[in-house]
Parts: C-alpha cells; sequence; structure tokens
C-alpha cells in the first residue's frame, strides 16, 4: 500500500486516507439524494437513477484513485443534473432516453479531446474572463432552479390570479405551454412567495439551516440539511413516510435494467438522427455540453490540487506542454471523461469530479487511498434505496441554491471595471440563467466577445478555435430559427 500510492512521498498516512476518505462521502452523499429529484422530472424512474449514479461514482472515485493517485471523487455534477432536464429534455424537447445518447456523446467527444490533447488548445482558447463567467453563470442557473424548486417564486397573473411551478422550470416543455396560454390572456408578473405552503416553508426553513451549518463550517452540512429538512417535513406533511415494496432494492435493480443502456435504444441514439434539424441540435448539444464539463473538471483539478500541493508547478507545466499522459492531471482528465461515457450509458447525468472533495483534502487526503475508502462508502449507499423517493424537493432545493452561491465566487476573477471584459462575461452569465440554457450563455459571451474585439480593432487577437466555436453556436442559432 506505501509503494502503490506512495504515502511518505506525498507525506500522508493510512488513518489519514482514510479519515478523510470518510469525510470526502459524508460530504458527498446527499448528490445521490439530489440526483434522482433532478432527473425524475424528465421522466426518470428514481430508483434507476440512484443505482446508475452509485455505479458511475463508485467507478469513477475508484479509478481515479487507482490511476491517477488522487484524492478527487467523482459523481453526477449538480450542473449537468440541471442541463439534463431543464434544457435537454424541456427546453429542447428531447426524451430522456435521447438526454442520456446525448452524454453519451459528449463522453465520446471528451475523451477524443483528452487523447488528442486537444484540451490544451481549447483552454488556451477561452479568455480567463469568460471562463471565470461560465463558472459564475452557472451559479445563476442553479440557484434559480432551487428558488423555483422551493416554491419560492410566484407567478400574478392580471394582478389577480396566483400560479406557482414548483416542479418544473417555466422555460421548457408542457409548463412553457401553460404559461403561454397564461400570457396570452393577460400579464405576468414574479412575486415573492407569502409562504403559505407547506413546501415553501419547509424549503425556507432548511435553507435557514444550511446557512447556518455552512457559516459555522460544520462538516457534511449538505447531508444534515438534507436529513433535519426531511425529517421536519414529517409533521409538516410535507414528507411522505410511506414505503412501498415498490422502492425496495430489488425493485430498484428492476428499474435500472430499464435504464440501463436506454442511450442506445429506438428512442435513444437511433432516434436522435431521424431528421435534419434534431441531429444538428444534438451535435450543438453535444459540443456545449462537452465544453462546459470540461471547464468545471479542469477548473475543480485546479482550484483543489493548486491550493494544496497535490499538483506540482512540475505536474501542471506537464499538462500544458507535455504530449504525454504522465502528469497527475492528465490521468484525472482521463478519468472523468470515461466516467462521463460510462454515466450515459448506464442511466444519468454528466460526472464531474466534485468540489466537495475540498473536504476530504482539507482533512489530509493527499493520494488514491482516499478514494478507496469513499467509493466504498458510495457502494454502502445501495442499501438506502428505499428512502431516495420520501426526499421531498423541499429539501433539495435548499442545497441546489447553496450550491449555486457558491459558484459564484468565481465573478471575483471578472475586471468589471472594464467594460470590453464586463460585457462579454455579463452576457455569458446572464444568458445561462434567464433562457435555462447553458450553452446559450456561452454563445452570448463568445459572440460578444468577438464583437469587443472587432470594435476594439484587436480581432487579430481572436483564436481560430474560439471562432469556429462561435460558427458552431449561430449555426444552432439558425437552425433553431426554422424548427
Amino acid at each position: 500500500m506505501e509503494n502503490f500510492f506512495k504515502l511518505k512521498e506525498n507525506q500522508t498516512t493510512v488513518k489519514k486516507e482514510v479519515i478523510a476518505g470518510l469525510t470526502t462521502f459524508v460530504s458527498m452523499a446527499y448528490i445521490f439524494f439530489l440526483n434522482p429529484q433532478i432527473l425524475s422530472q424528465a421522466g426518470m424512474s428514481q430508483l434507476a437513477v440512484f443505482i446508475a449514479a452509485i455505479i458511475v461514482a463508485v467507478f469513477g472515485t475508484l479509478l481515479m484513485g487507482l490511476y491517477a493517485n488522487v484524492p478527487f471523487a467523482l459523481a453526477p455534477g449538480i450542473g449537468m443534473q440541471a442541463y439534463f432536464t431543464y434544457t435537454i429534455v424541456f427546453g429542447f424537447g428531447f426524451k430522456w432516453q435521447q438526454a442520456l445518447a446525448i452524454v453519451f456523446m459528449v463522453g465520446l467527444l471528451d475523451i477524443v479531446i483528452t487523447l488528442t490533447h486537444g484540451r490544451q488548445a481549447i483552454v488556451k482558447a477561452i479568455p480567463e474572463e469568460l471562463k471565470a463567467a461560465i463558472g459564475g453563470g452557472l451559479g445563476v442557473f442553479v440557484t434559480y432552479i432551487g428558488l423555483k424548486n422551493a416554491g419560492f417564486i410566484n407567478f400574478v397573473v392580471s394582478g389577480s390570479s396566483i400560479m406557482t411551478v414548483n416542479d418544473k422550470p417555466y422555460s421548457g416543455g408542457a409548463v412553457k405551454g401553460a404559461l403561454d396560454s397564461i400570457l396570452a390572456s393577460g400579464s405576468v408578473t414574479p412575486e415573492l412567495t407569502r409562504f403559505t405552503q407547506a413546501s415553501a416553508l419547509l424549503a425556507l426553513i432548511g435553507l435557514l439551516i444550511l446557512t447556518f451549518l455552512v457559516i459555522k463550517k460544520v462538516p457534511a452540512s449538505f447531508l444534515i440539511t438534507l436529513i433535519l429538512t426531511t425529517l421536519i417535513g414529517i409533521p409538516m406533511g410535507v414528507t411522505s413516510t410511506h414505503l412501498s415494496a415498490a422502492t425496495s432494492l430489488p425493485n430498484a435493480f428492476a428499474d435500472f435494467t430499464n435504464a440501463f443502456g436506454a442511450a442506445f435504444g429506438s428512442n435513444g441514439m437511433g432516434s436522435l438522427w431521424s431528421s435534419w434539424s434534431k441531429a444538428s441540435l444534438a451535435i450543438v448539444t453535444v459540443f456545449a455540453m462537452g465544453l462546459t464539463g470540461l471547464f468545471d473538471a479542469i477548473g475543480t483539478l485546479i482550484g483543489i490540487g493548486n491550493q494544496t500541493g497535490i499538483f506540482s508547478k512540475k505536474d501542471q507545466e506537464a499538462f500544458v506542454a507535455d504530449n504525454s499522459f504522465n502528469s497527475k492531471m492528465d490521468k484525472a482528465l482521463v478519468v472523468d471523461t470515461f466516467t462521463t461515457t460510462l454515466a450515459g450509458a448506464v442511466g444519468t447525468s454528466n460526472t464531474t469530479t466534485l468540489i466537495e472533495s475540498a473536504t476530504g483534502v482539507a482533512s489530509g487526503g493527499r493520494t488514491g487511498l482516499t478514494n478507496v475508502v469513499t467509493s466504498i462508502g458510495f457502494l454502502a449507499m445501495l442499501v438506502l434505496s428505499p428512502l431516495v423517493s420520501i426526499v421531498p424537493t423541499a429539501a433539495t432545493a435548499p442545497i441546489l441554491i447553496m450550491v449555486g452561491i457558491m459558484m459564484m465566487g468565481e465573478f471575483k476573477k471578472i475586471d468589471w471595471s472594464d467594460l470590453a471584459v464586463a460585457i462579454p462575461a455579463f452576457f455569458t452569465s446572464i444568458f445561462m440563467g434567464f433562457s435555462f440554457s447553458i450553452s446559450y450563455g456561452i454563445a452570448a459571451g463568445f459572440i460578444f466577445y468577438i464583437l469587443v474585439k472587432v470594435a476594439q480593432g484587436k480581432w487579430k487577437e481572436l483564436s481560430p478555435i474560439l471562432l469556429i466555436i462561435t460558427g458552431f453556436f449561430l449555426a444552432n442559432f439558425v437552425l433553431l430559427a426554422f424548427i
């Protein structure tokens, strides 16, 4: 064990690694309850998503530890869960099986980009301020979803009747159609709820608890909040304590067999190519989703790795300049991309290296042994499958809001006093939140960035790769105009 994980070289011990692994597990456990909540809105079985998430998390986390020898755990990312449901399914109208096929293709694209070292060219081509705006924009996107799911926002129609949409955003699918009808009959104004609904009140209680725990820096704040809010919801009538035989582990695996490989069925991959417009939209979506996931993974790895010394300066330089896969960061990205491919195949949204890994690193984790312990914890989550269906949306909404707040920290990297920087960054982040589309936000940022450079007479500074990416986005907009 000493020789394999190089514990002494990384100035750690077995005890430290075990404690770090357990810490990361507890910090990330809430993901396995949140993921089914979000993806089930797209029509998927909660139990199937629960099993699929555990499978990919165990695979990715274990492989990250054994191959890259770093303490970074993987699981379905919150931003990508939201993108899967609210943009691909609700916004673009794809079936959940088609969305899984898109996730699988995203993984394949990332594998090609990673193995051909194309990621260096892409990373270098995207301006730093736009990378920061993408991260902050994801925060806006996730926060708004949390506010809607919590029931904090109502819609006042013609100044009298109130309509609340708690389960789905008003930007896509049947909900959009319903609101379109209302818009035709009168004006709609959003306003803060009066907290007369038990679910909204419970979400508020959960948000207050989570805020207190986060400020006090209590370990596993998210998991503790999820459990407490779910329990508080029992006497309030929001949390259902009815456990039927359908929620048992055997039935969970039965549901999973229906989702496993759905990406490749007649309703999945094959149907994506049924028309030119749908195929073109799928291709652009794959590209946008892959680009976002790539930035997310690199940002997390660099952010945590640089602060702790897990990635040495030499390792970082090798990542940018070396064409081999000897650096830890190279190996970590390889694992990240292969895990996303598996996610699409087994039935869940994109995986990513989660920021919660920082809790284990802060506890002393420095090697892949931390991940081995974390993956064992993930596997043990299987016995909790009967509890998945009783967690109310009001218990997970505060977590989405808090994660969004944390992600907005990227905005501090942007020089807002310089309009040449602020304008593209603004449109990147705002379009993400208000259009319910990560890809639209990136597209808006790129378009305005090019416009600013042309206006400054600095068009020669534009990267050909950036121009090509923007061309793909523009082609997508033209395509949507004819759908």
